[in-house]
């Protein structure tokens, strides 16, 4: 399976490189491929090693501003022109995406997705990873969309929440038919 996984490139503490490493190393022993935005730096750094340290394939999608800071070694880097087309890249290379921690751009990729779902354009599986209750605060605002009918399907529809690696990488399993 090709895991699509949007996260920040900043350099965080144990509470979010820990369970980011452990998401890693599931998708390397489960010999799946790492779909990222290729840098090598900060969290998706943390990723990257983890997946190819445990036997994973890297693919990723940089992009021209960024390129100094793409990862060198990957099994396959791509270099888009921009940031629309990078997201593009990032999903047409993905069988599901996990969002984890990160910032504006993190939260820019993961609404895309789920704009993409919510109109029928995709039916990947969407895991958002809630590392250390990270996500708590988005999930009450989807939460609030959804009672309030923003949402014209359930959320549940969406987006699977996951307090664990390791529930993360089920659910995606499951829902792949990968056993």
């Amino acid at each position: 399976m090709n895991i699509c996984v949007f996260l920040s490139a900043a350099d965080l503490d144990d509470r979010y490189t820990r369970p980011a490493r452990e998401f890693a190393k599931l998708i390397g022993k489960g010999g799946h491929t790492l779909v990222w935005g290729g840098s090598d730096v900060g969290l998706m750094k943390v990723v990257a090693d983890g997946v190819q340290e445990a036997g994973g394939r890297l693919l990723g999608v940089s992009v021209e501003f960024l390129a100094a800071k793409a990862r060198p070694g990957t099994d396959e880097m791509v270099i888009a022109h921009d940031l629309a087309e990078r997201k593009r890249l990032l999903l047409e290379q993905a069988d599901a995406v996990v969002i984890m921690v990160g910032g504006t751009g993190t939260l820019d990729e993961a609404t895309e997705i789920l704009e993409l779902k919510k109109h029928g354009h995709t039916d990947k599986p969407v895991v958002l990873l809630n590392t250390a209750g990270f996500y708590d605060g988005l999930k009450e605002q989807f939460r609030r969309m959804e009672d309030e009918g923003f949402l014209p399907r359930p959320l549940t529809d969406l987006v699977f929440f996951a307090e664990e690696p390791v529930g993360a990488m089920a659910y995606l399993e499951e829902s792949q038919g990968v056993e």
